[in-house]
Formats: structure tokens, sequence, C-alpha cells
């Protein structure tokens, strides 16, 4: 079987950068490199910070009353990350419905200069009172929407892996 071509780490960092930090002892586990809840903690904060760009944030929980909640991850790592190396965190809105986004978050290696491990989320938009899945509002539908068209117009391919995705 023949790895998929990836981007190549000028193409993932030309994407906005969520977070930027550094593998510290901590992170490092017994085969000597990042443990895996380092790259989903990571991911995550990253993808934590492009919903609150969109406005899903502290003041949309407390006050509309609606959030989103993580319905499903699908991570793969492409090269190892050990102590001392930087990185970044780099999202693209994929494409939405009424009620569910589906989100990538790509560690760039700073060190070896590639792209590290891609993770890919859905996130369902919820009614925080009844926990259930609602529709998202027309301001934040819009905000997705051109976030959405601004990953449409990147020149390479993301790094998606086909196992998850949007249901009709």
């Amino acid at each position: 079987m023949s790895r998929p071509s990836l981007p190549s780490f000028e193409d993932v960092t030309s994407l906005p950068t969520r977070l930027d930090g550094l593998v510290t002892p901590d992170f490092i586990d017994a085969n000597g490199h990042m443990n895996v809840q380092h790259y989903l903690r990571a991911a995550a904060s990253g993808a934590s910070a492009w919903c609150e760009e969109i406005g899903i944030d502290d003041d949309y929980r407390a006050q509309r009353r609606l959030g989103v909640f993580t319905n499903e991850h699908h991570i793969r790592y492409f090269s190892e990350m050990h102590e001392g190396d930087s990185f970044s965190v780099h999202t693209a809105a994929v494409g939405r419905t009424d009620k569910v986004v589906h989100v990538v978050a790509m560690l760039a290696d700073r060190t070896r200069r590639v792209l590290a491990c891609c993770v890919e989320i859905i996130l369902v938009h919820v009614d925080m009172d009844s926990r259930r899945p609602v529709g998202f509002p027309d301001d934040v539908a819009t905000m997705i929407d051109a976030a959405t068209d601004r990953t449409s117009g990147i020149s390479w391919a993301l790094p998606l892996s086909g196992g998850i995705g949007l249901r009709p």
C-alpha cells in the first residue's frame, strides 16, 4: 500500500495558526516520542480556537445556551515528535450541514518542517439545556460557510482520511 500524498509544511502553515507549542518532557511516552493524548489535546485546542473565531465561545454558551459537542475524531500520525520539538496547530473547515461541522486540525512539526499529525473532528451543534442537536443560527452558519469557502480556495488537498465525514 502506498502512502497518501501529504501537503507540504508550507501548505499547512499557510493556514491560520491556532496554537504554538513545545514538546516537553512530560509529553514523552515509553516509546520515546510524544504521546497520543498530547496530539489530541493540541488538536482539540486548535479546534476550540477555531470555534471561538466563528463565535462559539463562553459567551455564546452562556447567553445563547448553545454550543458544540464532539461526535467523532479520526487521528492519523505521519511523523514522530520528540522532546524539544516545536509545533503549531492549523485548522480548516471541511463542510457543514444544518447541525454538524467537519473540521480538520493539523499539527505541523516546526523542527522537522513536516506534517506530524492530522485530526479530523465532527462537531454537533447542541442546545445546552436539552443536550440535543439543533441547527446553527444564521450568523454562525455564515461564519462556518465563510471558513469553508476559504478552505475550498486552497490549491492543495487536505489530508482527509475518508473514514469520517458529514452524513446527508
